[in-house]
């Protein structure tokens, strides 16, 4: 499925299975002024345009940072799964998590997989990341809740689009150049990749 073929995109936040560090985390969060979500998971809703398989993006200001997650994809016959980076401006996020979501594009790799084929030995596969060919993010998918869990919380249709949840950052959340993202699949020997730049254009007032 295209990029134009996306009608709905659905960022899924606070979606890991571990309900002490997520609690840790909301408390870190809310020490630099971030507001808890009303529920975890929580489902936030940015416009459908913003998922793109650009190798570039343009942003407002040097306040932004990519997070690599998986990513459902619905169309009318499958469920597939393909990488993503939830690209987020930080200082937004202070004002409001949903404003800071719709602020920045969504990259997503042009390849996928069927989630038939994937499911079987779904707890076997790795995201990774990279901020400017340092290590950034590494963890089995699992960090997260799973795609039937998700979605029996939000029903997908086709058309529809989710960004999953993701891991935390090695040294802290930062800025980058160029961030570079996998979902590796030892099983059956595969992997899915993309890359994009970040081109930070001037905030004038």
């Amino acid at each position: 499925m295209t990029e134009h073929q996306i009608k709905e995109l659905i960022i899924a936040g606070w979606t890991g299975r571990d309900e002490a560090a997520l609690r840790k985390h909301i408390k870190e969060l809310e020490e630099i002024g971030v507001k808890p979500p009303k529920t975890t998971p929580i489902f936030y809703r940015v416009s459908a345009n913003l998922f793109t398989h650009a190798t570039e993006i343009q942003v407002s200001g040097p306040d932004t940072s990519g997070e690599v997650e998986f990513v459902l994809i619905k169309t009318h016959d499958d469920l597939r799964v393909a990488v993503g980076s939830d690209h987020t401006d930080r200082k937004a996020e202070t004002i409001g998590v949903s404003l800071s979501k719709q602020l920045c594009a969504k990259p997503v790799s042009t390849d996928s997989w069927r989630y038939d084929e994937v499911k079987p030995h779904w707890e076997r596969l790795i995201l990774r990341a990279w901020a400017d060919g340092e290590l950034y993010q590494e963890g089995p998918v699992t960090a997260m809740r799973s795609p039937e869990d998700l979605m029996g919380r939000y029903s997908l249709k086709p058309g529809h689009a989710m960004f999953c949840g993701t891991l935390a950052a090695r040294g802290g959340i930062r800025p980058a150049n160029r961030f570079t993202m996998e979902l590796d699949d030892p099983v059956l020997k595969r992997t899915l990749k993309h890359e994009y730049r970040i081109r930070c254009l001037e905030v004038a007032g």
